[in-house]
């Protein structure tokens, strides 16, 4: 996202009108909430809603306010440190795990800085915006838009760790009667091709993050991918077959990790001797039975669980290149972008995410559901985050935003796994098949599951 002259410009209305759909999406996710749920902190990693509401807020006040809009009067003085949350060139910080010890200042008061902020930003983009303005909040958008999700994973994460497990919305249907389909595979003999993209410069009506590009040659040796994401009755005969007790299958760091945190199964699964199947799973619409879910992805999953299915499986994760170029390569995807609204500034690549056909958070189900018998490649869009085998760094050329901004993404390329592909509670607009999300290996509070992958001279 490169800056370019302060005098060009660019017109407002259609970036306003995004700008007020994020923001008006965010608090539809706290509806369900009580104030009382928005304090709850259930993990380190882990925030309250109250500080997601306060810290998107900030992001905007911060990065475009402060710097774009002649005479703005900011909210508070305190806040511009106290809802920082890792970029230390703008100051200190707050510890992250003491974000649920902030009962001051109280939701008035926060629901008064976003009003303040919203009040400001809409006068802002009355009038054309600096190029450079304009990027800032596009940016921002795709921020909130991260944060929605993380409402969704932490909330989920707050309300199971709460006694009576009570749901964020009910549900509205039981059972999914549909069966997924047998495993099948996808060849792919990709050869020389190229990942990630490269964002004009003189462009401001495209996005991508800067950890998208540049655009580089990769060579992809010949290899499969599986048709659909590992299913919890799959998963469910790895548990049955001592998966969790056999060190053959684990990378060394996983098994300390997984024996130091007592893992025997997925992140919300909960022994259950009332069900067929022995298990229970905790889900946004409260507990469900694993009888009911056996067809659906398995999630919340750790990349060490995934790697030891695999192996045990006499498979492997796909690389991050592979599971871009099968993304990439969907001839559906055009057609699905080409039927669904246009947005300013919502991605940069053609071959962005369908919103059809994908079970994202629009959708609704807040939660990963079966695929479909129509055949083919399903579920690279949406259902879970897919972890892959490859560490996050950046691309060949890669280059940070400057300033303040370029720990956004940066800074973090250390001892992180990549996952691709966005999952049921991702806003529809917010992935593309060049998206790449990160995380720690031991990381299952994220919607996160796995394909299988396969090397040519390995197929049957």
């Amino acid at each position: 996202m490169p800056t370019t002259s302060a005098s060009t410009t660019t017109a407002a209305p259609p970036l306003l009108h995004r700008y007020k759909a994020v923001r008006q999406a965010t608090r539809e996710l706290c509806a369900p909430l009580s104030p009382e749920d928005l304090m709850v902190q259930s993990s380190p990693e882990a925030s309250p809603v109250k500080w997601h509401l306060a810290h998107t807020s900030w992001f905007f006040e911060t990065f475009v306010l402060r710097e774009f809009a002649a005479g703005y009067q900011p909210f508070h003085p305190d806040f511009h440190w106290l809802f920082n949350s890792y970029y230390n060139s703008l100051g200190d910080m707050p510890e992250k795990h003491l974000r649920a010890s902030f009962s001051r200042p109280p939701l008035d008061a926060i629901l008064s800085y976003r009003a303040h902020v919203d009040a400001a930003m809409h006068a802002l983009m009355q009038h054309p915006l600096e190029d450079e303005a304009a990027r800032r909040i596009a940016l921002g958008l795709e921020h909130e838009q991260q944060h929605q999700e993380l409402i969704a994973t932490d909330i989920k994460h707050a309300l199971f760790t709460n006694p009576l497990h009570p749901a964020y919305i009910e549900p509205t249907q039981q059972r999914s009667e549909t069966i997924a389909p047998p495993l099948d595979w996808v060849a792919f003999n990709p050869g020389l091709t190229q990942i990630g993209l490269t964002l004009d410069p003189k462009s401001v009506d495209t996005f991508a993050f800067d950890n998208e590009t540049p655009r580089h040659d990769v060579y992809i040796a010949p290899f499969r991918l599986a048709t659909r994401l590992v299913t919890c009755a799959e998963y469910l005969a790895f548990i049955e077959q001592n998966g969790y007790n056999r060190p053959e299958l684990w990378l060394s760091e996983g098994w300390t990790t997984m024996r130091a945190e007592s893992w025997q199964a997925p992140l919300y699964w909960q022994r259950d001797e009332n069900t067929n199947s022995g298990w229970r799973i905790y889900t946004m619409h409260g507990f469900r039975s694993l009888d009911d879910l056996s067809e659906t992805p398995v999630c919340h999953l750790s990349f060490f669980e995934a790697a030891a299915y695999a192996r045990w499986a006499g498979h492997r994760l796909p690389t991050e290149f592979e599971w871009e170029h099968a993304a990439a390569s969907l001839k559906q995807i055009r057609k699905e972008v080409a039927s669904r609204p246009q947005l300013h500034l919502t991605s940069a690549s053609d071959q962005a995410a369908p919103a059809a056909l994908a079970n994202l958070l629009e959708t609704g189900n807040l939660h990963p559901t079966p695929a479909s018998a129509i055949g083919g490649l399903q579920q690279i869009f949406g259902d879970v985050w897919e972890w892959t085998r490859s560490g996050y760094t950046g691309y060949p050329g890669y280059k940070s935003l400057p300033g303040a901004l370029g720990e956004y993404n940066g800074k973090f390329m250390s001892s992180q796994v990549i996952l691709r592909g966005g999952s049921c509670v991702t806003p529809a607009t917010h992935i593309r098949a060049t998206y790449r999300n990160f995380f720690s290996p031991a990381t299952r509070w994220q919607f996160s599951g796995f394909r299988l992958a396969q090397d040519a001279q390995d197929a049957e």
